[in-house]
C-alpha cells in the first residue's frame, strides 16, 4: 500500500473510532445519538467554510465534543465558576480521548498534539487550528442549536440573548463573521433582527 492510501486508511480508521465513540450517547437527537449528529455537523460546516483544512483539523473538528455526555454539568457546582470547571475538564477530556483513539489508528505525537491542543482550545487567538475548531463551533451553534437554546431559556430577555450573541461572536474570527452575513450561513430566521442588532 502506497503512503497516499496509508494515510487515508488511517484517517478514515480514525473517524470511524470517533464515531462509535460518540455513537454511544445515549442521548436522542433528531433520532441519533446527539453528539454523533453534533460531530457530524461540525465536519459538514467546515467542508462548506474552510474545504481546504488539512486532515488534523478535520478530526480535531470531529473529535470536539466527543463523548461529552460522560460528564454531566450536574457533577460541579450549579455557579458560574463551577460552569467553567465543567467547561475546562471537558476541554482535557475530549483531548485525551480523542489522542488515544489517534493512536489506536496509527498517528503519531506530532498530529496528536495538534488536535488535542485546539480540542483544549490553547492560544485561541494565535492558534489557526484553536481558532478554527472554534469558529466552526460557533457557526454550527447559529445555524443549528441557537433556536433550541432559546427556547430552554425561556427566563432569558432580549438583553441577555444580545450579549450571549456577542460573546459567541467575539470568539469567532473576522473571516467567520463574513461567512455568517454572506448568506452561506442558514440563519434562524426569527432572529435575525436580534443577530443583527447583536453584531451592529
Amino acid at each position: 500500500m502506497n503512503e497516499t492510501l496509508e494515510n487515508a486508511a488511517r484517517f478514515a480508521r480514525a473517524m470511524a473510532l470517533f464515531d462509535a465513540a460518540n455513537g454511544e450517547d445515549p442521548n436522542q437527537d433528531e433520532g441519533q445519538p446527539k453528539e454523533l449528529l453534533y460531530s457530524q455537523r461540525m465536519s459538514e460546516m467546515l467542508q462548506r467554510y474552510a474545504p481546504a483544512a488539512d486532515e488534523v483539523v478535520q478530526l480535531a473538528v470531529r473529535a470536539q465534543h466527543i463523548c461529552r455526555w460522560s460528564v454531566p454539568r450536574s457533577d460541579y457546582p450549579l455557579t458560574k465558576e463551577g460552569y467553567f470547571q465543567w467547561r475546562t475538564g471537558l476541554y482535557r477530556m475530549h483531548a485525551e480521548i480523542a489522542g488515544d483513539l489517534m493512536g489506536q489508528a496509527g498517528y503519531g505525537e506530532a498530529s496528536i498534539a495538534r488536535v488535542q491542543m485546539a480540542i483544549a482550545k490553547r492560544r485561541l487567538k494565535s492558534n489557526p487550528d484553536s481558532q478554527l475548531l472554534e469558529d466552526i463551533a460557533g457557526l454550527v451553534f447559529i445555524e443549528h442549536y441557537m433556536v433550541g437554546f432559546v427556547a430552554s431559556k425561556p427566563d432569558y430577555d432580549e438583553e441577555k440573548w444580545i450579549d450571549i450573541i456577542r460573546k459567541t461572536w467575539k470568539k469567532m474570527s473576522d473571516n467567520a463573521h463574513q461567512f455568517a452575513v454572506s448568506g452561506a450561513l442558514r440563519l434562524p430566521a426569527q432572529y435575525v433582527p436580534l443577530i443583527t442588532r447583536a453584531i451592529g
